[in-house]
């Protein structure tokens, strides 16, 4: 089962998916028109397996990991069936260096040396799975991936040659020694998430949203600032023209952290709508798989698959074709596993070897429910699993609120866990005015029912202020502009001042409406455009300007106060 096979004469290539009564059925990988019986079939006698070493970053695969520029240079624009081509550069060489010595013990997961492979990755070259004994030799030199680099003696007193790539099959998660408990977040500079429904390093989080929501633009916005070493993007059935743009965009987009191209530490995987679908169920095998490898290093990797709901069809098509009994919707009865298999393959953990590094994998699916029904079954399967569920909306959308994700409906089961590290590392009060501001969203909500009904006149003045304060929370702080050069990213620092502003705003504006202060002088105060526009002062003059705003803020509300409400007098 699983293992790969060549069918016919051009050698396409496919996989064991079911044997039955001495016969196999074989899902291929390409077109198969023009097969026909008796056509030859040579099995490669191993499961469908990715290749790990250095080369990977920066390189664009499709579903299987064939690399498309090597493609394109041998065979033209268009992906002929039965072509073949290594996934890892077998001329190139790299320069290796060694950082274990001869007589050394070493066990698997043990790092025998590093490449540069770009200026932000250092490769880590690892003792494969299933090996361990004393460093008989290793040198120091240009090596291709091929080329051996270390002679391991075993146990036995047999002698194993390590080479700078290894293998593994997709399908199955590469060992750890340990799994942690997510406990810090993976900042991503968008307000929204991070403040009201944030992610855990090693966290997996599930976007669900109708046609032209906005999926696609949140995970480039997470790929491209997210506090990840790596990024691992999977276009999964998706559009040709949205692959398109993470290409052009990519390569000119600087890292935040080393001003170089997000490229440099970037692996694409690009299966797009035309390309075959069944590649398009490995896809997501291929990227977890490249993704857990660098976990092992001991990085952060960020692994974005837009989308899991093309990854279900194709798992949908293919059970049609195996003549499985269908479950609900025609997808087969086992999708919620293997949803589950796939994203229980993120996590924090140990990885293998003597240092016991640290490593996290973070898994964020787009999710592309038909019509935005979010009952169909890979939502539902897809909200059974996740602990983050960042809800698009259209009418959000449509009201160019971007990222669209509504408040009310999006959740994150990490905000506890998370709390104490965001009361420590940003702030003692960010919990609670994170609480307080989902607690005037939800509030603004029902007042608006209130408000269609009988008219915002109906209302008292504090519930007043509360949509007054709400609307700038709106517009003010969860909208942002991935566009604007300063809005596109916001440092959880300056996170913690516009929240203080805006609630400080309604907090003082409250306590004068008590002490007699007039609503409507409140509502119209100067310093709320001031609040507003802060979003766009530069990282580092925030506080600057924090102190600036607050002051005029707390002169101009006492003002009210003092003075019978004039602040003309």
């Amino acid at each position: 089962m699983f293992d790969v096979v060549r069918v016919g004469e051009q050698g396409l290539i496919g996989e064991i998916i079911e044997m039955r009564d001495g016969a196999a059925s074989i899902q291929v990988y390409e077109e198969t028109a023009g097969v026909k019986p008796g056509a030859p079939v040579v099995t490669t006698g191993v499961p469908l397996s990715v290749e790990l070493g250095p080369g990977l970053i920066e390189t664009i695969y499709d579903g299987i990991q064939r690399p498309l520029e090597e493609l394109l240079k041998r065979y033209g624009s268009n992906i002929t069936r039965g072509v073949q081509a290594p996934a890892l550069n077998r001329e190139k060489k790299w320069e290796f260096v060694p950082t274990v010595k001869a007589g050394d013990k070493v066990q698997a997961g043990d790092v025998i040396g590093t490449v540069q492979e770009t200026v932000i990755v250092l490769h880590k070259i690892m003792v494969p799975y299933g090996v361990s004994g004393t460093v008989k030799k290793i040198e120091a030199g240009s090596f291709t991936v091929e080329d051996t680099v270390c002679v391991v003696e075993n146990e036995k007193g047999e002698t194993v040659n390590v080479q700078m790539m290894q293998k593994w099959p997709v399908r199955r998660g590469r060992p750890y020694k340990e799994k942690l408990v997510p406990q810090m977040p993976l900042v991503t500079g968008q307000r929204v998430v991070d403040t009201l429904f944030p992610i855990a390093k090693g966290g997996v989080a599930a976007v669900p949203g109708p046609f032209g929501s906005g999926k696609t633009v949140i995970q480039h916005q997470l790929a491209k600032w997210a506090d990840a070493d790596i990024v691992v993007y999977i276009g999964c059935g998706e559009r040709g023209n949205e692959m398109t743009d993470v290409l052009m965009e990519f390569p000119e987009l600087k890292d935040p952290k080393s001003g170089e191209p997000l490229m440099k530490r970037t692996v694409l995987i690009a299966n797009t709508s035309d390309m075959p679908v069944a590649a398009r169920e490995a896809s997501i095998y291929t990227g977890i798989t490249i993704a857990e490898y660098f976990r092992d290093m001991g990085y952060s990797v960020a692994l974005m698959a837009d989308s899991t709901s093309r990854w279900a069809e194709a798992l949908r098509e293919m059970s049609g074709r195996l003549e499985e009994m269908p479950g609900e919707e025609g997808y087969p009865a086992y999708l919620a596993s293997r949803l589950a298999q796939f994203y229980e393959r993120a996590g924090r953990v140990i990885s293998l070897g003597t240092e016991g590094r640290e490593g996290a994998l973070s898994a964020i699916g787009a999710v592309s429910p038909p019509g935005g029904d979010l009952s169909e079954p890979v939502s539902q399967a897809t909200m059974r699993i996740v602990k983050v569920f960042w809800s698009l909306d259209s009418a959000l959308a449509y009201a160019r609120h971007f990222p669209a994700i509504n408040w009310l409906n999006s959740y994150s089961l990490y905000v506890d866990r998370l709390n104490a590290w965001f009361a420590s590392e940003v702030n003692p009060e960010f919990p609670q005015l994170r609480e307080q501001m989902m607690t005037l969203l939800q509030e603004e909500a029902e007042l608006n029912e209130i408000v269609q009904l009988v008219g915002v006149d109906a209302l008292s003045y504090p519930d007043r202020l509360k949509l007054e304060a709400s609307k700038s929370i709106r517009e003010d702080y969860l909208h942002q502009n991935s566009f604007h050069e300063v809005d596109t990213y916001t440092s959880l620092a300056k996170q913690y001042m516009m929240l203080k502003l805006i609630l400080g705003y309604y907090n003082k504006s409250k306590d004068a409406l008590e002490k007699g202060a007039d609503f409507e002088k409140l509502s119209a105060l100067p310093v709320r455009e001031a609040i507003g526009r802060f979003k766009y002062v530069e990282e580092d003059k925030t506080q600057e300007a924090f102190d600036r705003i607050m002051a005029e803020l707390t002169d101009s509300v006492e003002a009210l106060v003092n003075k019978g409400g004039d602040l003309d007098d």
